[in-house]
Protein backbone atom coordinates (compact mmCIF):
# COMPACT_ATOMS: atom_id res chain seq x y z
CA UNK A 1 0.00 0.00 0.00
CA UNK A 2 2.62 2.59 1.05
CA UNK A 3 4.53 2.33 -1.67
CA UNK A 4 2.32 1.40 -4.83
CA UNK A 5 1.15 4.92 -5.80
CA UNK A 6 -1.80 2.93 -7.96
CA UNK A 7 -2.74 1.04 -5.07
CA UNK A 8 -3.43 4.01 -2.69
CA UNK A 9 -5.51 5.30 -5.23
CA UNK A 10 -7.93 3.15 -5.22
CA UNK A 11 -8.60 3.00 -1.52
CA UNK A 12 -10.22 5.55 -1.44
CA UNK A 13 -11.20 7.57 1.76
CA UNK A 14 -14.74 5.42 2.22
CA UNK A 15 -12.86 2.32 1.53
CA UNK A 16 -10.06 3.03 3.83
CA UNK A 17 -12.74 4.06 7.10
CA UNK A 18 -14.74 0.84 5.99
CA UNK A 19 -11.32 -0.82 6.78
CA UNK A 20 -10.48 1.04 10.00
CA UNK A 21 -14.12 0.01 11.27
CA UNK A 22 -13.20 -3.37 10.18
CA UNK A 23 -10.08 -4.01 12.02
CA UNK A 24 -11.46 -2.50 15.07
CA UNK A 25 -14.47 -4.17 15.15
CA UNK A 26 -12.17 -7.64 14.68
CA UNK A 27 -9.90 -6.39 17.14
CA UNK A 28 -12.77 -6.48 19.74
CA UNK A 29 -13.89 -9.52 18.77
CA UNK A 30 -10.73 -11.13 19.48
CA UNK A 31 -10.58 -9.15 23.11
CA UNK A 32 -14.19 -9.53 23.94
CA UNK A 33 -16.14 -11.67 21.79
CA UNK A 34 -14.16 -14.42 20.70
CA UNK A 35 -14.76 -17.71 23.26
CA UNK A 36 -10.95 -17.35 23.73
CA UNK A 37 -9.76 -13.81 24.85
CA UNK A 38 -6.65 -13.15 22.54
CA UNK A 39 -3.98 -10.52 22.91
CA UNK A 40 -2.64 -10.95 19.12
CA UNK A 41 0.77 -8.32 19.81
CA UNK A 42 1.93 -8.01 16.18
CA UNK A 43 -0.75 -6.04 15.06
CA UNK A 44 0.33 -3.75 11.75
CA UNK A 45 -0.74 -2.43 8.31
CA UNK A 46 0.95 -5.49 6.60
CA UNK A 47 -1.03 -8.42 9.18
CA UNK A 48 -4.47 -6.61 7.85
CA UNK A 49 -5.21 -9.05 4.63
CA UNK A 50 -8.33 -7.39 2.62
CA UNK A 51 -10.78 -9.88 0.39
CA UNK A 52 -12.04 -9.37 -2.82
CA UNK A 53 -14.65 -6.97 -0.79
CA UNK A 54 -11.53 -5.11 0.85
CA UNK A 55 -13.22 -6.52 3.88
CA UNK A 56 -10.13 -6.70 6.52
CA UNK A 57 -8.96 -9.83 7.81
CA UNK A 58 -6.53 -9.72 11.00
CA UNK A 59 -4.07 -12.16 9.91
CA UNK A 60 -1.04 -13.97 11.49
CA UNK A 61 -1.34 -14.81 15.21
CA UNK A 62 1.65 -16.88 15.73
CA UNK A 63 2.85 -14.01 18.56
CA UNK A 64 -0.62 -14.15 19.90
CA UNK A 65 -1.04 -15.26 23.64
CA UNK A 66 -4.86 -16.04 25.23
CA UNK A 67 -5.79 -14.54 28.71
CA UNK A 68 -7.99 -16.16 30.94
CA UNK A 69 -10.85 -14.23 31.39
CA UNK A 70 -10.36 -12.54 34.44
CA UNK A 71 -6.61 -11.35 32.91
CA UNK A 72 -5.92 -8.06 32.07
CA UNK A 73 -2.00 -8.22 32.16
CA UNK A 74 0.56 -9.94 31.34
CA UNK A 75 4.86 -10.03 31.32
CA UNK A 76 7.49 -11.29 29.61
CA UNK A 77 11.64 -11.52 29.51
CA UNK A 78 11.56 -11.76 25.65
CA UNK A 79 9.75 -9.08 23.75
CA UNK A 80 8.76 -9.88 20.61
CA UNK A 81 6.94 -7.77 17.73
CA UNK A 82 7.90 -4.90 15.19
CA UNK A 83 8.85 -1.89 16.19
CA UNK A 84 6.94 1.01 14.78
CA UNK A 85 4.07 -1.10 16.66
CA UNK A 86 4.47 -1.76 19.76
CA UNK A 87 3.58 0.00 23.11
CA UNK A 88 6.26 1.59 25.11
CA UNK A 89 5.30 -0.66 27.96
CA UNK A 90 5.70 -3.66 26.05
CA UNK A 91 8.90 -2.60 24.76
CA UNK A 92 10.52 -1.32 27.33
CA UNK A 93 9.17 -3.63 29.79
CA UNK A 94 8.05 -7.00 28.43
CA UNK A 95 4.15 -5.82 29.53
CA UNK A 96 1.42 -6.51 27.18
CA UNK A 97 -2.20 -6.51 27.37
CA UNK A 98 -5.48 -4.93 25.51
CA UNK A 99 -4.15 -1.83 25.78
CA UNK A 100 -0.98 -2.61 23.71
CA UNK A 101 -2.86 -4.07 20.77
CA UNK A 102 -5.28 -0.75 21.52
CA UNK A 103 -1.47 1.04 20.61
CA UNK A 104 -0.84 -0.87 17.77
CA UNK A 105 -4.02 -0.13 16.31
CA UNK A 106 -3.49 3.14 16.81
CA UNK A 107 -0.41 3.56 14.50
CA UNK A 108 -2.28 1.22 12.12
CA UNK A 109 -5.08 4.13 12.06
CA UNK A 110 -2.39 6.88 11.26
CA UNK A 111 -0.63 5.30 8.59
CA UNK A 112 -4.14 4.61 6.58
CA UNK A 113 -4.75 7.72 6.85
CA UNK A 114 -1.65 9.54 5.68
CA UNK A 115 -0.52 5.95 3.43
CA UNK A 116 2.65 6.27 5.24
CA UNK A 117 4.62 3.79 7.63
CA UNK A 118 5.54 5.12 10.96
CA UNK A 119 8.71 3.37 11.48
CA UNK A 120 10.87 5.70 8.45
CA UNK A 121 8.48 8.36 8.35
CA UNK A 122 10.00 11.28 7.37
CA UNK A 123 9.61 14.94 7.20
CA UNK A 124 11.48 18.13 6.28
CA UNK A 125 10.34 19.94 9.23
CA UNK A 126 11.25 17.82 11.29
CA UNK A 127 12.57 14.33 12.98
CA UNK A 128 9.93 13.13 14.48
CA UNK A 129 8.17 9.79 13.45
CA UNK A 130 5.02 9.51 11.90
CA UNK A 131 2.96 9.48 15.25
CA UNK A 132 4.65 12.74 16.86
CA UNK A 133 3.69 14.51 13.28
CA UNK A 134 0.45 13.55 13.96
CA UNK A 135 0.55 15.38 17.32
CA UNK A 136 1.98 18.19 16.39
CA UNK A 137 -0.58 18.31 13.56
CA UNK A 138 -3.53 17.72 15.65
CA UNK A 139 -2.52 20.61 18.24
CA UNK A 140 -1.76 22.84 15.43
CA UNK A 141 -5.59 22.21 13.67
CA UNK A 142 -4.11 20.55 11.05
CA UNK A 143 -5.83 17.33 10.57
CA UNK A 144 -5.85 17.18 6.59
CA UNK A 145 -2.05 18.08 6.33
CA UNK A 146 -1.49 14.50 8.03
CA UNK A 147 -4.61 13.13 5.09
CA UNK A 148 -2.91 10.84 2.01
CA UNK A 149 -2.43 13.08 -0.81
CA UNK A 150 -4.40 10.53 -3.41
CA UNK A 151 -7.47 11.43 -0.84
CA UNK A 152 -7.99 14.98 -1.23
CA UNK A 153 -10.62 14.33 -4.37
CA UNK A 154 -13.58 12.69 -1.97
CA UNK A 155 -13.46 12.61 1.40
CA UNK A 156 -15.51 13.09 4.50
CA UNK A 157 -13.64 16.06 6.86
CA UNK A 158 -15.34 14.86 10.08
CA UNK A 159 -14.46 11.34 9.63
CA UNK A 160 -10.81 12.08 8.54
CA UNK A 161 -10.91 13.91 11.86
CA UNK A 162 -12.64 11.65 14.07
CA UNK A 163 -10.16 8.58 13.05
CA UNK A 164 -7.13 10.59 13.54
CA UNK A 165 -8.50 11.54 16.93
CA UNK A 166 -9.25 8.02 17.75
CA UNK A 167 -6.06 6.84 16.48
CA UNK A 168 -3.79 9.90 18.48
CA UNK A 169 -6.38 8.34 21.40
CA UNK A 170 -5.18 4.99 21.03
CA UNK A 171 -1.09 5.87 21.11
CA UNK A 172 -0.92 7.71 24.09
CA UNK A 173 1.91 7.52 25.61
CA UNK A 174 0.47 5.37 29.02
CA UNK A 175 -1.86 2.34 28.83
CA UNK A 176 -4.39 3.60 31.18
CA UNK A 177 -5.04 6.64 29.13
CA UNK A 178 -5.72 4.46 26.13
CA UNK A 179 -9.38 3.60 25.34
CA UNK A 180 -10.92 0.38 25.43
CA UNK A 181 -12.04 -1.84 22.18
CA UNK A 182 -15.51 -1.18 22.61
CA UNK A 183 -14.95 2.65 23.42
CA UNK A 184 -12.88 2.59 19.81
CA UNK A 185 -15.79 1.08 18.14
CA UNK A 186 -18.15 3.50 19.91
CA UNK A 187 -15.89 6.49 18.60
CA UNK A 188 -15.55 5.52 14.94
CA UNK A 189 -19.45 5.33 14.52
CA UNK A 190 -20.26 8.24 16.73
CA UNK A 191 -20.64 11.20 14.20
CA UNK A 192 -20.89 14.02 15.98
CA UNK A 193 -20.06 12.93 19.39
CA UNK A 194 -17.87 15.11 21.66
CA UNK A 195 -14.69 12.59 21.70
CA UNK A 196 -11.92 13.18 24.77
CA UNK A 197 -8.70 15.05 23.52
CA UNK A 198 -5.68 12.77 23.59
CA UNK A 199 -2.73 13.30 25.36
CA UNK A 200 1.11 13.02 24.09
CA UNK A 201 1.76 9.96 21.89
CA UNK A 202 3.98 7.45 22.71
CA UNK A 203 7.77 7.59 21.83
CA UNK A 204 7.18 11.23 21.23
CA UNK A 205 10.69 12.23 20.82
CA UNK A 206 13.16 13.46 17.87
CA UNK A 207 15.61 11.18 16.30
CA UNK A 208 18.82 12.42 16.56
CA UNK A 209 20.24 14.30 13.40
CA UNK A 210 23.19 16.43 14.04
CA UNK A 211 22.55 18.50 11.24
CA UNK A 212 19.11 19.15 11.46
CA UNK A 213 18.54 22.52 10.68
CA UNK A 214 15.10 22.74 11.87
CA UNK A 215 15.71 21.26 15.55
CA UNK A 216 17.46 23.11 18.51
CA UNK A 217 17.81 21.79 22.27
CA UNK A 218 17.28 24.28 24.84
CA UNK A 219 17.02 22.95 28.21
CA UNK A 220 15.15 24.67 31.61
CA UNK A 221 15.12 24.30 34.90
CA UNK A 222 13.31 21.32 35.42
CA UNK A 223 15.72 18.34 36.06
CA UNK A 224 13.74 15.84 34.73
CA UNK A 225 13.21 17.67 31.09
CA UNK A 226 14.23 19.19 28.61
CA UNK A 227 12.56 21.35 25.63
CA UNK A 228 12.42 20.54 22.19
CA UNK A 229 11.76 23.41 19.92
CA UNK A 230 10.69 22.20 16.41
CA UNK A 231 10.62 24.94 13.77
CA UNK A 232 7.53 25.00 11.66
CA UNK A 233 8.46 27.68 8.62
CA UNK A 234 9.10 30.52 10.89
CA UNK A 235 7.36 29.97 13.76
CA UNK A 236 8.54 27.58 16.90
CA UNK A 237 6.63 24.78 18.47
CA UNK A 238 7.96 23.83 21.97
CA UNK A 239 7.41 20.30 23.62
CA UNK A 240 8.87 19.28 26.92
CA UNK A 241 10.93 15.98 26.89
CA UNK A 242 11.88 13.44 29.62
CA UNK A 243 14.97 12.84 29.84
CA UNK A 244 16.85 9.25 30.23
CA UNK A 245 14.25 7.11 29.40
CA UNK A 246 14.87 6.27 25.86
CA UNK A 247 16.80 2.39 27.46
CA UNK A 248 14.83 -0.12 25.40
CA UNK A 249 15.06 -3.81 27.04
CA UNK A 250 17.87 -6.18 26.92
CA UNK A 251 16.40 -9.07 25.10
CA UNK A 252 14.13 -7.73 22.17
CA UNK A 253 13.29 -9.67 18.92
CA UNK A 254 11.49 -7.29 16.66
CA UNK A 255 9.99 -8.11 12.84
CA UNK A 256 12.29 -7.01 10.26
CA UNK A 257 11.38 -4.70 7.76
CA UNK A 258 8.14 -5.42 6.40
Amino acid sequence: MFADHNRRTLLTWPKRYDIIVGIARGLLYLHHDSRLKIIHRDLKTSNILLDGNLTPKISDFGLARIFQEDQSLAKTKRVVGTYGYMAPGYLMDGKYSEKSDIFSLGVVLLEIISGKRNRGYEHSDHYLNLLGHAWLLWQENGTLELMDECLYDKFEECEVKRCMQVGLLCVQKFAEDRPTMSSVVSMLGSDGAVLPEPKEPGFFMERSCSTSPYIESENNTDTDRSWKVYRRGSRKVVWPMERNKEAGPTETEAGGEE
